[in-house]
């Protein structure tokens, strides 16, 4: 025998191992790029680094560190639901609850996939019960007693929690829901559909303000929200910034508040061009346009010899994904003649 003979079978043996562990190795990365794209969205380039690296972020004086992306969402109020369906982030949700209207018709079939809890903020227990590992809210109030609880008892539960900054700050501007969506697509890790989102709403906008041109004067306008005896109105808050943004003037946009009641005395002193009509609740739009016309003391107000009305959705004027459906409803209401 060949006195090489013996060592020869261990180092074919040897051999055939490297070339299984070599396929196996294959085999686990072409799994992982058929799941990474299985829901129909490509990752972001820069997905696979931002997972290496904890996010830090600060959210209404709240820092906060994601280790990785939340895998179990739910999001409380229409604009917050909204923004993460844009991102293409349904698959990281486990509930939704709490819709203003209709949710836009082109998130319907990914809204449609998702768990609604409750028709308002839901139960402390059902919103448990979804075993959510993140909560993203459009209005703070969703983390108070009376609701979810404080978002440090949350945390305290693994629950780590988002409250839409744009919404819930004195004077918001367009460039403070940027910054909400942007921090959302830090979170989930997907910064560039967030960046994309943000230019093409900034694209938009651009277009509806172009298709505007110069204004000689800007045309003074009231929002209705609701109220018989005295009007609720909107005054230094998100709605008045698109207002500006077309162009326009809140007429009572020099009150340090979000909304506010006002009489009806003041309205007729400012004398609005055109009124807008925020469409929800129980009272029917045809019930606060009959209650407009009705009112002896607003005869005279130009807005109501004209039956100028544009009405706006109250998901339209909420700090989220709508600005250029909310801006191109008052631009063709306000300028019939340049857009439309």
């Amino acid at each position: 025998m060949n006195k090489y003979s013996k060592p020869a079978l261990p180092l074919v043996m040897l051999a055939l191992a490297m070339m299984l562990l070599l396929s196996a190795c294959t085999a686990g990365n072409t799994a992982q790029t058929t799941n990474s794209s299985a829901n129909g969205q490509q990752p972001d380039a820069s997905q696979s680094t931002a997972q290496e690296k904890a996010v830090e972020i600060e959210n209404m004086g709240v820092k906060m560190i994601f280790p990785e992306a939340p895998k179990r969402a739910v999001t409380l109020n229409q604009h917050a639901t909204e923004v993460m369906l844009a991102l293409g982030l349904e698959s990281s949700m486990v509930g939704t609850a709490y819709l203003d209207d209709q949710i836009l018709p082109k998130y319907k079939n990914q809204y449609d996939k998702i768990p609604v809890l409750a028709k308002q903020y839901p139960s402390k227990e059902v919103f448990m019960a979804a075993a959510p590992d993140f909560a993203y809210a459009g209005w703070k109030s969703a983390f108070n007693d009376k609701n979810l609880g404080s978002r440090e008892e949350l945390a305290q539960q693994g629950v780590q929690t988002y409250v839409q900054e744009s919404s819930n700050k004195p004077g918001p501007i367009l460039e403070d829901v940027y910054r909400d969506i942007l921090n959302i697509g830090r979170i989930f890790r997907v910064e560039k559909r967030a960046e994309k989102l943000v230019n093409d709403i900034r694209a938009q906008v651009q277009s509806i303000q172009t298709q505007i041109g110069t204004v000689e004067r800007a045309p003074k306008v009231f929002v209705y929200d609701s109220g018989e005896d005295k009007p609720f109105t909107a005054a230094n808050n998100y709605l008045t910034s698109l207002i500006t943004s077309v162009k326009a003037k809140n007429i009572f946009d020099d009150i340090d508040k979000s909304f506010t009641e006002v009489s009806w005395e003041e309205v007729v002193n400012r004398n609005p061009d055109v009124i807008i009509i925020l469409d929800y609740g129980d009272t029917s739009l045809a019930d606060k346009e009959k209650l407009l016309l009705s009112k002896p003391a607003l005869a005279g107000v130009e807005a109501i010899k004209n039956k100028r009305f544009v009405v706006l959705p109250l998901s339209a004027a909420a700090e989220g994904v709508r600005a250029p459906i909310a801006l191109k409803t008052l631009a063709v209401g306000l300028y019939p003649d340049k857009v439309k």
